[in-house]
């Protein structure tokens, strides 16, 4: 199975045996790479009716819910890794959904689109609109995105909140892209989080 760029970095990076929360899991494609790859016990929330149906035909343990409200019902570190990917931007409190996350989870991956990125600064300021990209494919009235996060707003974000950063790896094109000058080259970023 051939995973979104993201969803591979972390699929490679969580231990073999790992009992995995994936919010936001979309259609489950993470989940099942974790448990036929790594030999997890994974589990999924997921808010489109769809796409839990979609992960429930393929076999998935997924529960139909929102990050925003329904992580408050899941005990203190019941799992080894909480996973958010292409999700952060979307929820109404990225900073409580983190604080969740941390506390549902010994450890966090956590995705989301860089809006610094040079190509949409460059849309911002030649054609004076939000771009729609590859990344970002949507026009601004039918996007999910309402918080629009950058890589340093993130790391500005970990620091003050006294989050341990344990790895972090930025894409350009679903490639690897180094950390330098990451805020305007990335067009991802994937972090790996603890309290």
């Amino acid at each position: 199975m051939i995973l979104r760029p993201d969803l591979a970095i972390i699929a490679a990076n969580v231990a073999h045996g790992s009992r995995v929360l994936d919010v936001g899991c979309g259609d489950g494609a993470l989940m099942a790479a974790l448990i036929a790859d790594r030999g997890c016990d994974a589990r999924g929330l997921e808010l489109n009716a769809g796409d839990v149906t979609t992960a429930l035909g393929r076999g998935l343990s997924v529960m139909q819910g929102d990050a925003d409200t329904d992580l408050a019902d899941y005990p203190p570190q019941a799992f080894d890794y909480a996973i958010l990917s292409q999700t952060l931007q979307t929820t109404m409190r990225p900073d409580i959904v983190l604080g969740e996350l941390l506390r549902i989870g010994r450890r966090a991956f956590v995705s989301f689109p860089n809006f610094a990125h040079w190509r949409v600064r460059a849309s911002l300021l030649w054609g004076g609109r939000m771009p729609v990209t590859t990344l970002l494919p949507l026009a601004w009235y039918e996007t999910p995105n309402i918080h629009h996060v950058t890589i340093d707003d993130f790391r500005a974000y970990v620091r003050d909140s006294g989050i341990t950063v344990e790895g972090a790896w930025f894409l350009n094109r679903g490639r690897p892209t180094t950390a330098a000058a990451a805020n305007f080259r990335a067009e991802h970023a994937v972090f790996l989080l603890r309290r």
